[in-house]
């Protein structure tokens, strides 16, 4: 069994302090405004005994607090209080001036009440309360002390403004509420989307690795017996095993992983970049006007870490070109210690296009560094410099370590 959950306060969810405490602090001077005000009028110029008077104003007044948190129960004790006052002033000989069944601080209270009623109850609600309220001033209409006109239609015509005023107003945050989480879904999609889109290219990409030493295995496997003479018959047969099983291995990975390829994504028909393709891609990026400038590395490392690095590489200068282009930038790859260490660092563009180059990017490249450098148990740090450049520096393991 599990207890109610507390009311919320009118506006609660507003971003802003100032609009949370908005309906407090409308109530409150509604409140202290209308309580020594309905005792006034009701018990001077009505001329209705004191002490019911100031009864009728606290139970009128009052629930205006009460309002803000459980609006609908606080309607039940004002429209029923406007309803009891109303039939008290038939008791005492009033001016004919006067407004009646309701004076004018109880239609100004009513007025706030159905605003609050319109932030928060359903159509339906809304509708009854306008029903009750209009049958309210017809019913007293009969009974008028002074006959009938156009004043005592003056609640039913008000109320329903401000109750359909409310509900437009609820239902218009309702709508926004709805679109920014509608979006922040959205967002969260994207992301995941584009980090199944960069791991899916990481796996194809790795498939050709693999695939490429897995091909050499067999290769070398099924030409032992003719490159290597005077094989004893158990070597050549563990020879044709070991083919057997790279074939069945590479058939086997090509099945699992080839679904990973779309319909526009073939295999590579040269080995995928490594290391030594670093230079020559700098280059490039310099003829594009770039100025780089490149300090190498000549560590033999593996196949999978030297992809990375050139991929990290590439993406950084990428980037360079399109958000910054024709700023200096710096890029090291240098082994340290059984670590990779890759660093693209550029400065600011000097002279800044009119429109930018491009005006919104794929969201690939940085989310595309992360996921590669996660994978390879390798850690990366990306981010703005205080002179308007951006930094981008990686480390990845040149042994086998597992992904964090």
């Amino acid at each position: 069994m599990t207890s109610e959950e507390p009311p919320r306060a009118l506006l609660a969810g507003a971003s802003r302090r100032s609009v949370r405490l908005l309906p407090w602090g409308a109530a409150l001077v509604l409140c202290v405004a209308l309580l020594p005000t309905t005792i006034t009028v009701l018990s001077v110029d009505y001329g209705l005994n004191g002490g019911f008077a100031g009864a009728l104003a606290v139970a009128q007044a009052a629930p205006l607090l009460l309002a803000v948190v459980r609006p609908l129960r606080a309607w039940y004790v004002v429209f029923a209080a406007d309803v009891a006052g109303a039939l008290a002033l038939l008791t005492v000989d009033f001016d004919e001036r006067l407004l009646w069944p309701f004076p004018p601080m109880e239609i100004v209270g009513y007025i706030g009440f159905c605003l609050a009623l319109g932030l928060r109850e359903s159509r339906r609600t809304l509708l009854l309360v306008w029903l009750a309220t209009a049958g309210a001033s017809v019913g007293l209409g009969f009974v008028a002390p002074h006959g009938t006109g156009a004043r005592e239609s003056l609640l039913t015509i008000l109320s329903g403004v401000a109750l359909v005023l409310g509900g437009a107003l609820r239902e218009r945050y309702e709508a926004q509420r709805r679109l920014a989480e509608q979006e922040t879904i959205s967002e969260a999609e994207r992301g995941r989307r584009t980090l199944l889109e960069e791991r899916a290219r990481i796996a194809r990409e790795l498939h050709d690795v693999v695939a490429h030493h897995m091909s050499v295995i067999t290769v070398q496997a099924d030409t032992s017996v003719y490159r290597l003479q005077g094989l004893p018959p158990d070597v050549q047969e563990e020879f044709t095993s070991i083919a057997a099983t790279a074939r069945e291995s590479l058939g086997e990975m090509r099945r699992l992983l080839g679904v990973l390829r779309s319909e526009e994504a073939h295999g590579e028909l040269a080995p995928q970049p490594s290391l030594k393709r670093i230079g020559p891609m700098v280059e490039a990026t310099a003829r594009a006007g770039v100025p780089v400038e490149f300090a190498s590395c000549d560590a033999d490392v593996p196949e999978a870490v030297g992809l990375s690095a050139y991929r990290i590489v590439q993406e950084a200068l990428a980037n360079v070109v399109r958000h910054a282009p024709g700023a200096p930038t710096r890029v090291s790859v240098a082994e340290e210690g059984g670590w990779l260490t890759v660093l693209v660092v550029n400065g600011p563009s000097p002279e800044p296009p009119a429109a930018p180059l491009e005006e919104r990017g794929t969201g690939h490249g940085l989310v595309g560094m992360h996921e590669r450098v996660r994978l390879g148990g390798g850690t990366i740090e990306t981010g703005p410099l205080p002179d308007g450049g951006f930094r981008v520096a990686a480390r990845l393991p040149l042994t086998e370590r597992d992904p964090t």
